[in-house]
């Protein structure tokens, strides 16, 4: 196994556990599995324990993307955290998508849910971050 690849898994799973756990934390706990209500919006539980655990593993997962995993692309730490900021805004649209469908169509428990997400999500998202986000740019001139 590559050690980039070692690297992207080690560090990958390591947020994805820190995000699930903090997607279940506070989906049973903080918000005691009811609805959060914000005055003009009202979200259900396992989106809003989504978004709880999506600001803690997003500044995380970029940090340890760009300073573990893939610290030798050429690119401008201005252009890879925008870069990381739309593959991230994709992969929320991707997980809202897919929890919602396996939470409120396939009547899937919210926790198992996210876990089946995640996984969709991760094999796009290392995807991408390699070819994309983090790339290596060759200098064919």
């Amino acid at each position: 196994m590559p050690l980039q690849t070692f690297r992207y898994a080690a560090c990958g799973g390591a947020n994805t556990l820190l995000d699930i756990f903090i997607f279940f934390i506070s989906y049973n706990y903080i918000l005691d599995k009811q609805n959060l209500d914000l005055g003009l919006f009202v979200f259900k539980p396992h989106i809003a324990a989504f978004i709880i655990a999506f600001c803690v593993s997003f500044p995380v997962g970029f940090l340890l993307m760009r300073n573990v995993v893939f610290t030798e692309s050429t690119l401008h730490r201005r252009v890879q955290l925008f870069r990381y900021f739309v593959l991230v805004i994709i992969c929320i649209v991707l997980n809202y998508f897919f929890i919602k469908l396996f939470v409120e169509q396939f009547h899937i428990y919210p926790t198992i849910a996210k876990v089946i997400t995640t996984l969709i999500v991760v094999t796009f998202s290392y995807l991408t971050q390699k070819k994309f986000t983090f790339k290596v740019e060759t200098n064919n001139g």
